[in-house]
């Protein structure tokens, strides 16, 4: 086989992978819609019916009502327009032939908040500084990710590690990450920080000191921060790295709205899970762009590394 055949294989081999270990994304997203009851709202309008329509019938709280989260699950589903199709009419609760009685994503789209909270009465984050043997599991779960994840910073950002002097890991696994990339460029110094609980578990690494605090009250200083998500916290990374030469690196997956490739997809069901855990989501680059430029990181660019993650650049405003 071809060199390129071979990368096509494996990517398509890692796509599978993938919907084997989040194929209960489908159920939960199933399950929210005969909850709200979104098939029959269609089958009582009759036509073709807009989001803000599907939404004006789920609940009178417009105050608690989260319309972000139904779109994000409608648009792993379905279309912008929605209609029912064969599928969707099983859905309806008031026919004889109905598979509608069948966790708590419809819980989300009335009130708010991650599926985790609700389920557990604390954020996950909560549970794993409380629950040593929970905290081992996530923290084991986290690896696996970020090994995936290394690889593929290594492998598409050689040029923009070679420039950083001193990097800070914000909010990063247990190990693995910050390690490899000091590991593989010696001269950068790295900072792996993290709550307590998490540091608490961190081996040591050569070349990687280890500083326990949060994310959201201050950032050690740093020329280069790097994490996942940090829309929280741009201001402070503003404050946190020099104004000349600083940058902000987020390793994030960027959905693709017509997307067509063989990670595409995928994104979404990762979105989905971002509901499920955390108030977190994946984003467009159109989302990104006013995010970075609300909080004075105008200047930015989008490096594509392997598979189905992107680099986001980001450099504070003067």
């Amino acid at each position: 086989m071809e060199r390129k055949e071979l990368d096509e294989a494996r990517m398509q081999g890692q796509t599978e992978i993938w919907w084997y270990m989040f194929s209960f994304v489908d159920s939960m997203a199933l399950k929210s819609v005969v909850e709200l009851r979104i098939a029959d709202i269609k089958h009582f309008h009759g036509v073709v019916i807009t989001l803000s329509q599907i939404a004006s019938c789920i609940s009178d709280d417009l105050a608690s009502r989260d319309i972000t989260t139904l779109a994000r699950i409608m648009k792993f589903l379905v279309h912008p327009l929605y209609d029912l199709t064969h599928s969707s009419r099983w859905l309806l609760h008031d026919t004889k032939q109905t598979l509608a009685p069948m966790h708590y994503f419809s819980h989300c789209i009335k009130e708010g908040g991650p599926a985790f909270q609700k389920a557990h009465g604390r954020e996950i984050w909560d549970l794993a500084s409380e629950n040593p043997g929970f905290n081992g599991l996530f923290n084991d779960g986290m690896e696996c990710i970020a090994k995936f994840v290394t690889n593929a910073i290594l492998l598409g950002y050689k040029q923009g590690l070679s420039s950083v002097g001193l990097l800070v890991n914000v909010g990063g696994e247990t190990r693995g990450l910050i390690s490899e990339i000091v590991k593989a460029y010696p001269h950068i110094k790295g900072v792996n920080f993290n709550l307590p609980h998490a540091i608490s578990m961190t081996p040591a690494f050569n070349g990687v000191s280890h500083i326990a605090g949060d994310m959201f009250c201050a950032i050690p200083n740093a020329d280069t921060v790097i994490m996942k998500d940090c829309v929280k916290i741009l201001q402070i990374c503003k404050k946190t790295i020099p104004r000349e030469n600083g940058k902000v690196i987020m390793v994030e997956i960027i959905l693709k709205e017509d997307g067509i490739g063989v990670f595409d997809e995928i994104g979404f069901i990762f979105d989905l899970l971002m509901i499920a855990h955390t108030n977190g989501k994946e984003r467009t680059e159109v989302e990104w762009k006013k995010i970075l430029e609300g909080g004075s990181f105008s200047h930015y660019k989008i490096i594509n590394i392997p598979d189905l993650l992107s680099i986001i650049e980001a450099y504070p405003d003067g």
